[in-house]
């Protein structure tokens, strides 16, 4: 980056950065990836592209401004160019933009911007802010001149906005790719200590003394994991391992479906099996208010040939004013199930063994179960739910809304062939040529 013969270094994610167009970006990952330094290089360059722009640079607390951001901007922002006056906490560029350094130590202190507009603010550890600060101060975006403006965040995971921060920019969508919704376009651009060559060159010890700090930190700070939760059920999730890039399933491989229905909400799963027996997610269908017919219509419109589909006992309840079964008339749209054993305890063993890395035929180590970074809803649920203190072997079943796309998974996992045995006194035949497959407990 250059203007008037000044040039700053910066590394090929913190160009991705400052060169991102969405509406909302968020710049986050792990410690040392560069993300404060690519915040005040993306706001000089902004600030000497558009003259008269205004921008705020927040904090959570005054002392973190002083010590952090206002330093670096000192340090790298050149006299000729940029001039700081300490009592307002403010910088004027040469062109006339201004880049105001603002925190927000408590709720109440959003209040200061209350009569204020900018063109870009953003956030440096926006996990130490709360949800409510970073949408009000959303509102703070406006102004006659023809700029673009944006809401630009950096952060590590941890934090008390760790859960708001992950729904927002995390778990909807891989990484790099657009967000889209009614109220704009989002970016989740991930970092790593890897991604910043002049930190890992000028300081190589750096990653040791990341890697002695407790497991939380380290996942966090090192790894720049965002599937941290206190008391989590599946404690070995590792995005890094189970999700992986989408690739074509090939014909000769089995897939199956499962699904848990619902008219508050519609959760269906496809899953492949390779040769080896490792299974994949690569489709979900995630979607509320659908009758019957419009969830089978779903289904029908994505499904493979000779496909099984599993779903809970509950859906064989026959309903008083019909008689007839949730089961019966998704067989008689297109869809016949096959019954499978709704066990919480059984079923989730079974999917805490298949997280478990495993050797494969070429002596390397992969889980037995991986789902497409496309499955979203199941990736955004499935590390979430946490332990039932008062239900040995069980978890949560709230908030109601993360149990769906894990109930599908596990209703697949107690309806696999390979995960029960036949039961010689039900002849009842299923799709799978065979007999239909009952638990024993």
């Amino acid at each position: 980056m250059s203007k008037s013969n000044f040039t700053l270094k910066i590394t090929p994610l913190q160009y991705r950065f400052m060169n991102a167009k969405e509406d909302e970006i968020l710049f986050g990952g792990a410690a040392g990836g560069g993300k404060s330094f690519g915040q005040l290089a993306d706001a000089l360059q902004y600030a000497l592209r558009y003259p008269g722009s205004r921008q705020l640079l927040l904090r959570r607390t005054l002392p973190e401004l002083e010590t952090s951001l206002i330093r670096t901007a000192l340090t790298v922002y050149p006299s000729s160019l940029f001039r700081y006056v300490s009592s307002r906490h403010t910088g004027t560029f040469s062109n006339g933009s201004i880049l105001d350094f603002g925190y927000c130590d408590s709720e109440r202190d959003v209040i200061r911007y209350q009569s204020v507009e900018y063109d870009v603010i953003r956030f440096d550890e926006l996990t130490h802010f709360t949800e409510s600060m970073y949408l009000y101060l959303m509102s703070r975006l406006r102004g006659a001149a023809p700029y673009p403006r944006q809401m630009k965040s950096t952060t590590n995971p941890g934090g008390i906005g760790h859960d708001w921060v992950k729904r927002r920019f995390v778990d909807p969508a891989p990484s790099n790719t657009i967000i889209q919704d009614e109220f704009g376009t989002r970016r989740f651009i991930p970092a790593k200590v890897a991604d910043n060559q002049f930190l890992t060159a000028g300081d190589p010890d750096y990653v040791k003394r990341l890697q002695r700090l407790p497991e939380r930190e380290r996942r966090a700070l090192l790894e720049g994991d965002w599937d941290l939760c206190e008391g989590r059920f599946f404690t070995r999730w590792d995005r890094s391992i189970h999700v992986c890039d989408p690739f074509p399933i090939p014909e000769h491989w089995r897939v199956y479906f499962a699904m848990d229905y619902g008219l508050d909400m519609f959760a269906g799963l496809f899953i492949a099996e390779d040769e080896q027996g490792f299974f994949y997610v690569f489709r979900e269908l995630y979607e509320s208010g659908l009758i019957v017919s419009e969830a089978a219509k779903r289904i029908c419109k994505v499904s493979p040939p000779r496909c099984p589909y599993y779903a809970p006992p509950d859906l064989w309840s026959r309903q008083k004013d019909t008689g007839k079964a949730i089961a019966d008339l998704f067989r008689e749209h297109g869809v016949p199930l096959t019954r499978v054993s709704a066990a919480r305890a059984p079923g989730w063993a079974l999917l805490q063994e298949w997280l478990m890395p495993r050797p494969d035929r070429d002596g390397n180590q992969r889980p037995k179960l991986q789902i497409f970074s496309t499955c979203t809803n199941l990736i955004r649920c499935l590390p979430s739910l946490e332990w039932d203190p008062a239900v040995p072997g069980d978890c949560r079943t709230e908030p109601h809304e993360l149990t769906h796309a894990p109930d599908a998974l596990r209703y697949f996992a107690m309806g696999h062939p390979g995960s029960v045995r036949r039961n010689p006194k039900k002849h009842a035949p299923d799709l799978l040529g065979g007999y239909r497959k009952e638990l024993i407990i």
